[in-house]
């Protein structure tokens, strides 16, 4: 459409400021939105058709942002851009961003570098935008019609946004750096050969610097380091990480040396405080149980005997007794077995007490009177 031209051009502006700040946090991005009031592009007077076309194809454009070939501080702008769009759109139901199907791999792997390089804040941005299902998963990135060209032009990068090739590891291969240090061997045993001494080669053949091929691999090395660096931080760090773990673990042997003997000692001292414990508990137990028998046989011989000098007593009572017996109403008399298992005697109440008393008393005055 003709007004999407005008809305590339403010994308690319929104962009390049956010490019000259060197960063990739959302703060950044958020106060250069609200400074270019980038929501108002939406507020014009359009109808239903005409607005759902226009989001679209702004959706459209913002999405080609965050694909490669753009730098990572592009393709995050392009991800805050994407999401401040869909979010300020008027229509309704939302339109939905459209992703092809070959470009779903490469926002995967973006998503994982956001989250290996600890960029939480875009990593957030693009997960709140699958939570509330703002992708259109397509075959295509744009609508085929009938009768319409199968191949799909590729707008132009801007050349400002495009990630830098790196020339150099290009240039300077792996594979290159192992053929140059063959080369170099083969060029000095060549030398050795024509030489007079065979074991080193003339001084008068010494064209080139002997530690020219290992101080050209160690610099392509390093710049392919510092390449990497740059480009994926988090692979940095990781490494850093597993430097610190290799070191904590060095110190870490120390102290399980030290820990592991102490261990062992207590380990022994435990082992013999076990060892000397006494084995005669099961003959104790055997023995009490022997003892609190014989006890409770006792205890029930008692009892029979008990109770048999109790009755020849019941007979033989005198008035003692019975003034002893009738003085002591109002008191509570509890009897207990002492045979194991039965149960106690109940409790004898004042009335069951007088009544008993009556019951004595009856048979004694009639021995009185006789």
């Amino acid at each position: 459409m003709a007004f999407t031209t005008g809305l590339k051009s403010d994308c690319e502006t929104l962009l390049c400021r956010f490019q000259k700040t060197d960063s990739v946090r959302y703060e950044e991005f958020a106060a250069l939105w609200r400074e270019m009031n980038f929501s108002s592009i939406f507020y014009g007077k359009m109808g239903d058709l005409e607005k759902n076309n226009f989001t679209q194809e702004a959706l459209t454009l913002a999405c080609q942002y965050i694909l490669p070939p753009y730098s990572f501080q592009i393709r995050v702008g392009g991800l805050y851009l994407l999401y401040g769009l869909y979010h300020s759109q008027l229509c309704q139901p939302k339109q939905k961003i459209r992703i092809a199907l070959k470009d779903w791999d490469d926002l995967i792997s973006f998503q994982q570098d956001l989250l290996h390089a600890h960029h939480y804040d875009a990593a957030f941005i693009f997960r709140k935008l699958r939570a509330v299902k703002a992708f259109h998963y397509t075959a295509m990135p744009k609508l085929l019609y009938y009768r319409t060209k199968k191949k799909i032009g590729q707008e132009a990068v801007k050349e400002e946004f495009r990630e830098k090739p790196n020339n150099i590891n290009e240039v300077l291969s792996t594979d290159v750096l192992e053929e140059v240090m063959n080369i170099h061997e083969h060029y000095q045993q060549m030398k050795c050969l024509i030489s007079a001494d065979r074991t080193q080669p003339d001084k008068a053949l010494s064209l080139i610097k002997e530690e020219f091929v290992i101080n050209l691999k160690n610099i392509a090395l390093e710049h392919q380091q510092w390449w990497m660096n740059k480009t994926r931080p988090h692979l940095k760090m990781e490494k850093e990480s597993e430097s610190e773990a290799s070191k904590d673990r060095e110190e870490g042997t120390s102290f399980e040396s030290e820990g592991s003997e102490r261990a062992r000692r207590l380990a022994q001292i435990k082992s013999k405080s076990y060892t000397h414990l006494a084995q005669a508990s099961k003959s104790r137990r055997h023995r009490q149980v022997k003892m609190d028998s014989s006890e409770s046989g006792s205890d029930r011989e008692g009892v029979k005997k008990g109770r048999g000098r109790g009755r020849k007593r019941s007979k033989t009572c005198d008035v003692k007794t019975r003034k002893d017996l009738l003085s002591s109403r109002g008191n509570k008399v509890i009897t207990k077995e002492t045979s194991i298992g039965r149960p106690s005697m109940p409790v004898i109440t004042e009335e069951e007490d007088s009544s008993s008393g009556e019951g004595t008393s009856s048979p004694e005055k009639k021995r009185a009177r006789h």
